[in-house]
């Protein structure tokens, strides 16, 4: 596999440096940014698989960086990294594709781990493919295919897909999801589910794919192949 490049944006220049330093032991490259605006122009020249955004910084904050970058990117992998833990900062980050929120203070081994599980998922069953209706979707490449159009779905929308579609016409509940793709069930984690699996329904526009939802259980994904 590819070594996997990271990009660090934060301006608090002492506790990136020393994670930055962490990140790299676990043989990891990483480049560092102090500022949104320096941090789009790495972006554009270093071509990382994440990034890890700090959300208030200045002259660009995280949030403006994210939403520059998902306009024609929907691929990059992107971690909030941040103090701001209110419900509605959370949920604006999912809403502009972010794939994780990592409240500060935060274990560096943490977010190792999340680095880990990411990217080991990514590079797992990567000729998988399944054919939900008249559905092609391919999690390796976080797309799906209908009627000839191609959409990209964010990291975190295909692994929910997938999850759905490994287990087909079969009940998966929402602590499950929660627990594998966000790492609790706390409340914030939940709506931020509602959100994506609402993502999701727009998406699939094949009328033989449906996602129904079981009230304080879960979800199932049914797909006519008549």
């Amino acid at each position: 596999m590819k070594n996997i490049k990271i990009l660090l944006v934060d301006d608090d220049l002492k506790n990136s440096m020393l994670l930055k330093r962490f990140i790299e032991a676990e043989g990891y490259e990483v480049t560092y940014a102090n500022n949104g605006n320096v941090g789009l122009e790495m972006y554009r020249s270093e071509h990382p698989d994440l990034i890890l955004l700090d959300i208030n910084m200045p002259e660009l904050d995280g949030f403006e960086m994210a939403k520059t970058i998902r306009r024609n990117d929907k691929k990059t992998v992107i971690f909030f990294l941040t103090d701001r833990t209110d419900k509605v900062d959370r949920l604006h980050g999912f809403s502009l594709k972010g794939n994780d929120y990592i409240p500060k203070p935060f274990y560096p081994e943490e977010l190792i781990a999340r680095i880990h599980e990411r990217f080991d998922s990514m590079t797992a069953d990567q000729d998988v493919e399944f054919q939900l209706g008249d559905t092609i979707f391919r999690p390796n490449l976080s797309s799906i295919t209908y009627g000839g159009e191609t959409h990209s779905l964010s990291v975190r929308q295909s692994e929910i897909l997938q999850m759905l579609a490994d287990n087909k016409g079969r009940l998966i509940e929402r602590d499950h999801i929660l627990e594998r793709i966000w790492g609790d069930a706390s409340y914030s984690n939940s709506l931020a589910l509602n959100v994506q699996i609402t993502y999701l329904r727009r998406l699939l526009t094949d009328p033989k794919i449906t996602i129904t939802s079981i009230k304080k259980k879960g979800y199932i994904l049914t797909a006519d192949q008549s």
